[in-house]
């Protein structure tokens, strides 16, 4: 007997509408519908058609920025709070019948320009605007109903036209419902602004920017706005804080990552120019290399003495290492500076001696530079000049 398979076959009905295949086939069926509508008149008068009418139906057309806008609104699903108020017959009159409320001035929040603005040019605004607006909770209620209801109305129109072409009525009534729910929302955001503020000052996070922060807590602040059900009965506050916070925890941790997976930090020091610095260590190297020459090829007439002296004290490193006799004594000249002490002990004489030796042998040096580079030894002679010259004016 032939057994039957249990495992269950895929049945394409199962995709929600939701799914991301669905949405491709939406968008697509939606921006052809668009060009279909655009690429033909929205409506045709008929010959007994009054001229007020013919106007209104002019006033009807569509622009292209308009169909662009509705082919956007269209293409994914528009989401929105629910509320059984919504569903009963005349909601959109109950809803907006009530008074409307005053919008913020939102001129102060300016926090990204305090590092930019020097102190002197701000005008300081006082702790409590009279342009702030504190919203109770029935206020609050009553704006967030009527921006989910406009939400829930395009939602509604959008969901009537997933199976047919859009008329202009049904596009103009979702530009409009677009426009106050927009409305509302920004007057939601700008109310809350503070919160963001709130928040950025009770975290700490040192690695962080403020700006991005900032950043970072307005878009929670929308998003939180978009997600809030009023009809829990809370205050927006105690969910948008929630909301921000966690937004700054979760950058806080990308960037903690981003540390990890890219240890090198910027660093101002790096940016500047070293070309002085450079200039300068090959200046140094060029007048060393040329001393060096000038007590290895003995051009300044220097006794076997003094170059042992300039050797052990300098650390001059000749080509070949040197050996010297004095008084019967044999030396090397040493790998590092000896000081004056040293050098007598190896000489067998007393420090002092060995300063005299030195000093000497250096006026040897210098004359002979002076005479290889006149150019060089008299821009050197007005240095000193006005070096002295400036010293004896700080002393009187």
């Amino acid at each position: 007997m032939r057994q039957l398979s249990t495992q269950p076959r895929f049945d394409p009905s199962v995709l929600g509408r939701e799914s991301p295949l669905d949405r491709v086939r939406h968008r697509s069926a939606t921006a052809l519908r668009t060009r279909h509508n655009a690429s033909r008149p929205l409506s045709t008068p008929s010959p007994a058609t009054s001229g007020t009418q013919v106007a209104s139906t002019k006033q009807r057309t569509l622009s292209a920025a308009e169909s662009r806008l509705v082919t956007e609104l269209l293409a994914d699903p528009i989401d929105y709070i629910d509320h059984p108020e919504y569903h009963l017959p005349g909601a959109a009159a109950r809803i907006y019948a009530a008074a409307e409320i005053t919008r913020p001035d939102v001129t102060w929040y300016h926090p990204l320009m305090d590092d930019f603005v020097a102190s002197r040019d701000r005008t300081p605004r006082p702790a409590k605007s009279h342009s702030t607006v504190l919203l109770t909770g029935a206020q609050e209620c009553i704006l967030f109903m009527k921006y989910n209801f406009a939400r829930f109305s395009m939602s509604e129109i959008q969901k009537s036209v997933a199976s047919r072409a859009l008329t202009a009525s049904e596009a103009r009534e979702l530009l409009r419902w677009n426009s106050i729910a927009k409305q509302y929302r920004e007057q939601l955001v700008e109310t809350n602004l503070a919160l963001v503020l709130a928040m950025a000052r009770r975290v700490h996070l040192s690695d962080a920017d403020f700006a991005d922060l900032i950043g970072e807590g307005n878009m929670a602040l929308m998003r939180s706005v978009d997600k809030f059900d009023c009809a829990r009965g809370f205050k927006f506050s105690t969910y948008g804080c929630r909301a921000i916070l966690k937004a700054f925890s979760r950058h806080g941790m990308k960037i903690t990552t981003q540390r990890k997976r890219f240890g090198a930090e910027f660093d101002p020091l790096l940016e500047r120019s070293n070309h002085i610095e450079t200039v300068r260590a090959t200046h140094e190297r060029e007048c060393a290399s040329e001393v060096k020459h000038i007590v290895v090829a003995n051009k300044a007439e220097l006794s076997e003495l003094e170059i042992q002296v300039l050797s052990h004290r300098f650390g001059l490193d000749v080509s070949a290492p040197v050996e010297f006799t004095v008084d019967a004594r044999v030396s090397t000249v040493p790998a590092e500076p000896l000081t004056l002490e040293q050098v007598g002990q190896v000489i067998g004489v007393t420090k002092e001696r060995v300063r005299q030796i030195q000093n000497k042998a250096l006026e040897k040096i210098r004359s002979a530079l002076a005479a290889a580079n006149p150019t060089a030894s008299n821009e050197m002679r007005a240095e000193l000049r006005a070096r002295e010259g400036r010293t004896s004016s700080l002393t009187n």
